[in-house]
């Protein structure tokens, strides 16, 4: 069976050094807010070239303590992807304000800017552009509609770790960024983790007390805040693997660029000349989806779907979201024919043309 991830190979290699780490932390008898955190924080903000990374317990909190940080809550209205995982509408909801799923480029699946200037109202304060599957947004086109408007952004790197756009880094463009450390993403924890970046020392300092319980020093509590702080465990890993990142990010560019050499069939969704993909995910759309997922896990591939129902369709979002929320019908479309192949560090070059080559087969027979 090829997996779509196959964690017990990445142990095979760096297992021993993720040990160390853990056992470094048990001596240590310090769990919460130490020197492990520390230490990651300041090495995650030099990887992605910003001033300042405050890490929480997740993705989905690193969306909330950062929208907070900006002063963005109740009555404010948020615009997003209509193309994204729930968590980015679920960070949103979480402090109060409105999530606005708005529509996609068809050729690319990432927010339309001109969909978002169509969405602003006089409750919109801030704009949160997705950078899916490991690729960036425009945003030279959604700061320039922020800078109209006095809008915030927060992006959401949750697949983006080490992708650029135009030579700068994601997560170093708008007021914030939310990282994901969840074990699928290109760097991942042994479970739940997250940070946010920012260049601006006001919103980091803000951040850092809002993900401990709104606290300045101990029991002085300045505000209520959320209880949200990434673990020592946690981030001794994600130091020691945050050595292999770029490694692991040009091994999966390599595979993206066999899989772009051998397929014959399928549109892909990351051609760009502005952009370099991080590549969480390696997508294509394809006629009869659900035909080629299936027939691809009888040839013994884990193919996935990234996402099977786009936001606008969901009904958590519905529960939530404005009255007159707009219509995706580019982000509805290319739900029913995106399929994501088996894309990770440690996927062997024969596997590489194995899936790429039943791909085609398949696609050819019922795509």
């Amino acid at each position: 069976m090829i997996l779509a991830n196959d964690f017990k190979r990445e142990d095979t290699y760096i297992g021993p050094a993720i040990r160390r780490a853990i056992d470094r932390v048990l001596s240590s008898g310090w769990y919460v807010l130490g020197k492990e955190v520390d230490a990651f924080e300041h090495a995650f903000a030099d990887f992605n070239e910003v001033e300042h990374a405050i890490g929480v317990a997740s993705g989905t909190d690193a969306l909330s303590v950062a929208l907070a940080a900006l002063g963005i809550g109740v009555g404010d209205e948020v615009i997003t992807s209509a193309l994204t995982a729930f968590p980015t509408i679920t960070g949103i909801s979480r402090v109060g304000a409105t999530p606005v799923a708005v529509d996609v480029h068809p050729h690319t699946g990432l927010i339309n800017p001109d969909c978002i200037r169509a969405a602003i109202t006089k409750n919109t304060k801030a704009i949160i552009p997705v950078h899916l599957y490991g690729k960036m947004c425009d945003m030279p086109a959604i700061m320039q509609i922020a800078a109209e408007y006095g809008l915030k952004i927060v992006e959401d790197c949750a697949q983006s770790v080490g992708a650029s756009y135009e030579g700068r880094l994601a997560g170093s463009w708008g007021d914030a960024a939310a990282f994901s450390f969840y074990p699928t993403k290109n760097l991942g924890a042994y479970g739940d983790g997250g940070a946010v970046v920012t260049n601006n020392e006001v919103v980091a300092s803000r951040a850092r007390q809002l993900r401990d319980y709104g606290q300045d020093k101990k029991f002085s509590h300045l505000e209520v805040g959320f209880n949200s702080r990434l673990d020592e465990l946690q981030a001794a890993v994600l130091s020691e693997k945050l050595d292999y990142l770029t490694e692991w990010n040009n091994r999966r560019r390599s595979i993206a660029k066999r899989y772009d050499e051998l397929l014959e069939y399928g549109t892909v969704l990351h051609e760009s000349r502005h952009d370099e993909h991080a590549f969480h995910l390696y997508v294509v759309t394809v006629k009869n989806r659900d035909k080629v997922l299936h027939a691809m896990r009888d040839f013994g591939i884990q193919c996935q779907v990234h996402y099977p129902k786009s936001i606008d369709l969901q009904p958590g979002y519905l529960q939530v979201a404005p009255k007159n929320a707009p219509k995706c019908p580019e982000a509805d479309a290319l739900t029913k024919s995106i399929i994501s192949l088996p894309i990770f560090p440690y996927l062997t070059d024969q596997e590489v043309d194995t899936v790429i080559g039943h791909f085609n087969q398949v696609v050819a027979h019922v795509g």
